[in-house]
């Protein structure tokens, strides 16, 4: 009888050659919940196009709109692709979309082997190319290319060794960012959405992998103030990107098929682009957002860096690169300071700039010059000039017209918060279908008098593009539990 050898190795593990359309789901899931986890960490790498801190949180509610889509049922791969091109927030979400568009288009039943995720990421920088105006490397692209041409060097691997090559590729495309890019550099950072694209590639390592799944989280050259411009387009794309070519930067088209695409662009002249693009064609899931000045640095201190948690890939590229963590930007600046309980509320006039305070407790770092905005409370404003918003939308409405330029900022917001026209229903126990009923009168009534604009503020979720379709007018709808509900039409 002959003993085994306990040094002999054991037998090589064995890793799936596709993914099933479920193993497609959970990647998906993963990438939501690992985006969602370190969105911090990628929020705070973002210097460019300009340091507005949200590319972490873009890549993942582009990721989460995917997700939710094909929860609904339905083809995975479609689903994933359709949900994420409607729900692209930024450069990086977009560019994020249409690598779910090339997965898309690139298998028959949601199953993805080798062949397809070489062919995926190929086509995902065709698409790239075509919804870029003018490409920029050292961005979330480079590192795109570089996971699509490993992919393709390695078509005769299985999908496992052919993944783990592509990550690699990416995270050292990821490393070599800042010597590509002199805002990175000077900032002492890797890409933002680069990092991002790493996170989601990893996610497929580790999906093959079998890997523990993280837990849900709990819910430079031109300083003229400029927009963030984002909306859906029907009509003839070509003559769009024609139209708007002059009008701005970062210009994406990420088309969901050959005659629609969710629109990007940075512009200061919001209007022009919104004109031209009603001139062009139908346009639906208007957003405009103000940008803040653009400077050489993140406006993330390097302790706040140190303390979030670091996708992996961050930490060993910033490494790789002889980087550090950005430092925070010195210039002082005007400050908005609003009101808002804290939650979801809080966390939207946060990641569009404001300080946000406890109703109640005054701003005592506010300085002459400052705007503050109440939203309905009696909170001292401190040495901050009184914009009066009666209401959490109205203080909404207020910070979208924000400009930091403008020596008559708060005059500007003023008006806009009083143009608001605004149904305070307060806490309601009513079921959704119930609340979306009472909502739809609400609006209704007040749309008689004239509106473009519907702003909801609800404690549950309703079905936004349902209200938008209903009303034909544009509709934001913000989630808040434990608030009462608002709803502002202007």
């Amino acid at each position: 009888m002959t003993s085994a050898n306990p040094s002999a190795p054991g037998p090589a593990r064995a890793y799936p050659r596709e993914l099933s359309a479920q193993g497609l789901h959970n990647w998906a899931l993963r990438c939501v919940r690992e985006l969602s986890a370190r969105r911090a960490e990628i929020n705070a790498l973002n210097v460019f196009p300009v340091p507005d801190a949200d590319t972490g949180s873009n890549m993942a509610h582009t990721m989460e709109a995917a997700l939710a889509q094909a929860d609904k049922g339905g083809d995975v791969a479609e689903a994933l692709a359709v949900g994420s091109v409607r729900g692209a927030r930024g450069n990086s979400g977009m560019v994020l979309s249409q690598v779910l568009r090339g997965v898309a288009d690139s298998t028959t039943d949601s199953r993805v082997d080798a062949a397809v995720l070489a062919d995926s990421l190929s086509l995902a920088v065709d698409l790239v190319d075509r919804a870029l105006a003018q490409p920029v490397e050292g961005t979330i692209i480079t590192v795109l290319r570089a996971a699509a041409a490993e992919a393709e060097n390695s078509r005769d691997q299985e999908l496992y060794p052919m993944t783990q090559r592509v990550v690699a590729a990416a995270r050292q495309a990821l490393a070599d960012t800042p010597s590509q890019l002199a805002v990175l550099r000077e900032a002492g950072v890797v890409d933002a959405g680069g990092a991002g694209l790493v996170v989601v590639l990893e996610s497929l390592q580790a999906e093959l992998e079998g890997a523990q799944m993280a837990a849900e989280p709990v819910a430079a050259e031109d300083s003229r103030p400029e927009f963030e411009v984002m909306f859906f387009f029907e009509g003839d794309l070509e003559v769009l990107e024609q139209q708007l070519a002059d009008l701005g930067n970062s210009l994406v088209l990420a088309r969901e098929h050959s005659g629609a695409a969710a629109v990007h662009i940075h512009s200061a002249r919001a209007g022009e682009v919104i004109e031209a693009a009603f001139a062009a064609g139908a346009v639906s899931q208007l957003r405009i957002e103000v940008l803040p000045p653009v400077c050489a640095a993140s406006s993330a201190a390097p302790s706040e860096l140190a303390d979030a948690p670091a996708p992996s890939a961050v930490p060993e590229a910033a490494d790789a690169a002889g980087v550090a963590a950005p430092e925070a930007a010195s210039s002082p600046r005007r400050r908005v300071w609003v009101a808002a309980p804290e939650g979801p509320v809080a966390q939207l006039f946060a990641q569009v700039g404001a300080e946000v305070v406890e109703p109640g407790v005054a701003p005592t770092q506010a300085q002459p010059g400052d705007i503050f905005l109440p939203n309905g409370t009696d909170t001292p404003a401190g040495q901050a000039t009184v914009v009066p918003t009666q209401s959490i939308v109205a203080g909404v409405a207020a910070l979208s017209v924000y400009d930091p330029q403008a020596e008559d900022a708060a005059a500007a917001m003023a008006d806009a918060a009083a143009s608001m026209r605004v149904r305070q229903l307060g806490l309601s126990g009513a079921t959704a279908q119930e609340l979306l009923g009472q909502v739809l009168d609400v609006v209704r009534e007040l749309l008689a008098a004239g509106g473009e604009q519907v702003t909801v503020l609800s404690p549950r979720e309703l079905d936004q593009d349902y209200l938008a379709q209903e009303l034909g007018v544009e509709v934001m709808v913000i989630v808040a539990p434990g608030v009462g509900v608002e709803v502002g039409v202007e």
